[in-house]
């Protein structure tokens, strides 16, 4: 009797260290994997994003880079799921090509037992994903939304900056309004001329000899505003010694489109009845959302686990390879049952759960013909 318990413990030790000794590959792949995904995506779409804002308008470089700093978490949560998958593939990978699968099945481990370690760190990341979704990431984007607003209103000029001109446009590409600023010394701006087109059959031309931004909107000094109609007749004259106009950047498309990450789960429920019709089909996408992107951590794992397990007569690292090409393929899906969505197509939660629905069919498929095999 008590060398059959010691058995037992003996080999529940031994399953502790085979779970250390996996895991410690894991996350330290893991961690690589997010630090060079993460990477990718500031170096490509957020710094252009940066580049632009500053560019197009005015906004100086730390509130441009505080707003990319603020959609960190977000991009966070994104990448998770890649991390897990290239961790899951390059770990059992390396295994395979240094004998240690074929060693593990020779004692009697099966590849369930092998990847038990995985799934269970591939489904507290997914849990670490949701929370980090529902309560980091609406309140940085708020911030973030807040603080683009803010310096939008102001449109900033560049301190230093001279000949500085920058157009906004209506919904159709029509010009809606255009300015021009000789240059921005000490905060004040000088030769300001503004032509306003925003309202349909007249044009306000404002000229001004300085002028400053705030929060209330631009403040002019010694101008005039000349009002006229389209065929070029003028209807008014107006100078003025100190006048605060109003001009702002349309941002409505913008907020919108931050409007989901700026409510977790149960604030998107209570949001989607008191929006329109058009609104509420991408929001409700939005809210399956929620709950189909944490879930995609497991399923890349288990579509990874069966493609990781090299055969006899490979011998070299896939991993990688088999990760972005994973990768890939889940963003094609999920960019078109999401597509399918917004047009109607498809039902709400079909087009959220739809990447993840497709890959899990792949992958039980796969990992249950690898089971059988090697087990």
């Amino acid at each position: 009797m008590k060398k059959f318990i010691y058995n037992i413990l003996f080999k529940i030790r031994k399953m502790k260290l085979l779970d250390k000794y996996i895991l410690k590959q894991v996350i330290e792949m893991f961690l690589m994997g997010v630090l060079v995904f993460t990477s990718i995506i500031f170096a490509s779409d957020t710094f252009i994003t940066l580049i632009k804002q500053i560019s197009m308008y005015g906004i100086p470089f730390k509130i441009a880079f505080l707003i990319i700093i603020l959609h960190l978490p977000a991009v966070f949560v994104m990448t998770i799921p890649m991390g897990v998958l290239l961790a899951t593939v390059m770990t059992l990978n390396g295994l395979s090509l240094s004998s240690e699968i074929t060693v593990m099945r020779a004692c009697g481990i099966g590849l369930n037992r092998i990847a038990k370690p995985i799934f269970i760190f591939a489904i507290i990341m997914s849990c670490l994903s949701f929370i980090v979704n529902e309560t980091v990431v609406p309140v940085m984007t708020k911030q973030s939304t807040d603080l683009a607003l803010y310096a939008f209103s102001k449109k900033n000029i560049p301190e230093g900056k001279e000949n500085f001109t920058f157009k906004e446009t209506k919904d159709n590409g029509a010009l809606k309004r255009l300015f021009y600023v000789g240059d921005c010394t000490e905060g004040t701006l000088h030769n300001i001329t503004v032509m306003d087109a925003s309202k349909d059959g007249t044009i306000q031309i404002l000229q001004a000899k300085e002028g400053e931004t705030a929060e209330e909107g631009w403040k002019f000094r010694k101008g005039a505003i000349y009002t006229v109609t389209d065929n070029g007749k003028a209807l008014d004259t107006t100078l003025f010694e100190d006048s605060t106009v109003k001009f702002g950047v349309d941002l409505s498309e913008e907020m919108n489109r931050n409007l989901a990450d700026e409510h977790n789960f149960i604030q998107l429920c209570k949001l989607i009845p008191t929006v329109s019709v058009e609104d509420r089909k991408w929001l409700s996408i939005s809210l399956f959302d929620k709950i189909a992107l944490p879930l995609t951590t497991v399923v890349l794992v288990l579509i990874g686990v069966p493609l990781a397990i090299t055969p006899p007569r490979v011998r070299y690292n896939r991993g990688f390879l088999f990760s972005i090409l994973i990768i890939f393929a889940y963003y094609l899906i999920r960019a078109l049952s999401i597509s399918f969505g917004e047009a109607g197509s498809l039902a709400p939660a079909m087009a959220a759960f739809m990447p993840d629905f497709v890959l899990t069919v792949i992958g039980v498929g796969l990992y249950y013909r690898k089971v059988y095999t090697i087990c």
